[in-house]
């Protein structure tokens, strides 16, 4: 992942950022898998508006990750 410094955070426009209060920079493709990952353990309302941001972005990062764990669902479901 590349280096952010703040310099270059604070100026990064609002649509840069993936969460709330300018949280989840996504000025680039690492930055924006780096938020996917790090917002696994945050609310589900976030975690749906930081993908929805990553996706409407980088419309390619994250799909494969979300048709994988949609599968798993249903295999675990299948087998109680």
């Amino acid at each position: 992942m590349a280096k952010l410094t703040s310099k270059e955070r604070k100026h990064l426009p609002a649509k840069d950022f993936a969460g709330p209060d300018r949280s989840f920079p996504i000025p680039d493709a690492s930055h924006a898998r780096n938020a996917l990952a790090r917002v696994a353990n945050k609310p589900e309302a976030e975690k749906e508006k930081v993908r929805a941001a990553v996706h409407r972005k980088f419309p390619g990062i994250g799909e494969g990750r979300d048709k994988a764990a949609k599968k798993t669902k249903r295999r675990s479901r299948s087998r109680v």
